[in-house]
């Protein structure tokens, strides 16, 4: 067999789509949310006319731009793979997937490029008004892109409303079907809460840092705390009851993902425990040194303590997915998910108790969380696209039948290559952001066409005309 560094082809190149999408990823979980938090504090400055709301609307405009146009980079990058390393997926799916695709490019894309320059430059040029606009169109364009992706990926998880031709393709045969596969309304809902939760928590740890370095008296850095850690407090525990629900969907159409979650290798006829922690050993097709709930499981999936599970005994061994990475990540993104729900309710109680901005404790977690979404985000997205394996399209094409006819030394040479480049750019990308974040927002903070460096375009500034 062909191989790299010891790993063959197609495990090569599922490597680097994981590498690129899990840096993709994490950027529209920022971008959505930050778009949306844009849109509301332009709107409470033209309600209020208050300057605090203009300041951190400044303020936090620079850094959505730099994060968009990191998101631009790498998708391009990313989807290029569809040629490159999966051309056969893409011939046998393009029917299906191409359409929605490009209605992402033409409705969502195109929105949030047309109007982004305006919300950045255009406040003194176009009216209020028209800017409030720009910035709502934004933030609904990426809410829209969302939605488009995540329906191409829910239909590869529950496909319908396709038939296959004879070439083997998948051809559409109802549109509707398609879009709002069975997974779709979870996935989607699911996403969307995590992309506001990621913000909340990055604004509120950037917020935290300001405190703890003495800007208590920063109205804005306060604003900014309190906005964050209220939207952590609703919006953690509606994200908690999403994921229950998301999960039995996934129980109901991917029976053996959540077996793979659960870490359930044998089957348990008088009710499954909830394994908190444990060693997959799939090779032995046992859970080792495991730490259970007795029934839980059962309880919560059948809602019956006492309800027969299946386990991973029931299933061949080539139709299993990688149980450590699957097991694994699952409670990764539940762990931090119960802990913003842990950090939102102190900050309520806080709150309550008229300490939300002098709880030293309560600010160092904050800090600590900040980066927490971006974490659960990937852990989540590992959950899902590792445990869909051994298929790309579930159930109907193997992910070995996707790949291109490469070499296993193509592959691994250009992801070593991507490595390197992306953590080169990448990294200069995040260390502006840091750069950006370092500073609080102050009293006639600059709009983005007024701070020099990355975020400037090729025009003069109006200092600039002045000074001719």
């Amino acid at each position: 067999m062909d191989t790299f560094l010891g790993f063959d082809a197609i495990l090569l190149a599922r490597m680097q789509f994981a590498f690129t999408v899990a840096f993709h990823f994490i950027v529209p979980a920022f971008s959505i949310g930050l778009a949306s938090y844009l849109a509301v504090l332009n709107a409470l400055w033209l309600r209020s006319r208050d300057e605090i709301w203009l300041r951190l609307f400044n303020y936090w405009v620079k850094i959505f731009a730099v994060v968009f146009a990191m998101g631009v980079v790498s998708g391009i990058v990313m989807s290029y793979q569809f040629g490159t390393n999966w051309s056969v997926f893409s011939d046998l799916a393009g029917p299906v997937i191409g359409p929605l695709m490009a209605y992402e490019v033409m409705t969502a894309f195109f929105l949030e490029a047309g109007f982004l320059g305006i919300m950045l430059f255009g406040r003194q040029k176009v009216g209020d008004g028209l800017h409030m606009m720009a910035t709502a169109l934004v933030a609904i364009g990426t809410a829209i892109s969302a939605t488009w992706i995540l329906s191409v990926n829910s239909w590869m998880h529950t496909p319908q409303g396709h038939i296959i031709g004879e070439n083997g393709q998948f051809l559409p045969a109802d549109w509707i079907a398609i879009i709002f596969s069975p997974s779709f309304p979870y996935r989607l809902a699911h996403a969307l809460t995590a992309a506001y939760l990621t913000t909340a928590f990055v604004v509120g740890g950037v917020a935290a840092w300001h405190l703890l370095r003495g800007s208590h008296d920063n109205r804005g850095v306060r604003r900014m705390f309190s906005m964050a850690m209220g939207m952590a407090a609703v919006v953690a525990p509606l994200q908690i009851y999403i994921g229950d629900a998301h999960g039995l969907n996934t129980y109901e159409h991917q029976p053996v993902k959540v077996m793979a979650m659960e870490g359930h290798f044998e089957s348990h006829p008088d009710g499954a425990p909830l394994i908190l922690f444990g060693i997959p050993d799939q090779e032995a097709g046992v859970m080792r040194y495991s730490i259970e709930i007795p029934k839980l499981s059962s309880l919560i999936l059948e809602h019956d303590p006492n309800a027969p599970m299946a386990g991973l005994d029931t299933v061949p061994a080539e139709e299993e997915p990688p149980v450590a990475v699957v097991f694994w990540a699952f409670r990764i993104m539940v762990g931090i998910g119960f802990a913003m729900l842990g950090v939102g309710m102190w900050a309520l109680w806080a709150r309550f108790r008229g300490r939300l901005y002098d709880s030293p404790w309560l600010l160092r977690s904050a800090v600590v969380m900040g980066p927490s979404g971006f974490v659960a985000v990937t852990a989540g997205w590992f959950t899902t696209e590792v445990g869909r394996q051994p298929y790309t399209i579930y159930g109907l094409l193997r992910t070995v039948d996707s790949a291109s006819p490469l070499g296993a030394s193509a592959v691994g040479m250009s992801l070593i290559a991507f490595i390197c480049v992306y953590f080169a750019v990448f990294g200069a990308g995040v260390l502006y952001l840091l750069r950006l974040m370092a500073h609080p927002p102050e009293p006639g903070e600059p709009e983005a066409d007024e701070v020099p460096g990355p975020i400037r375009t090729g025009g003069m500034s109006a200092a600039q005309q002045e000074g001719m």
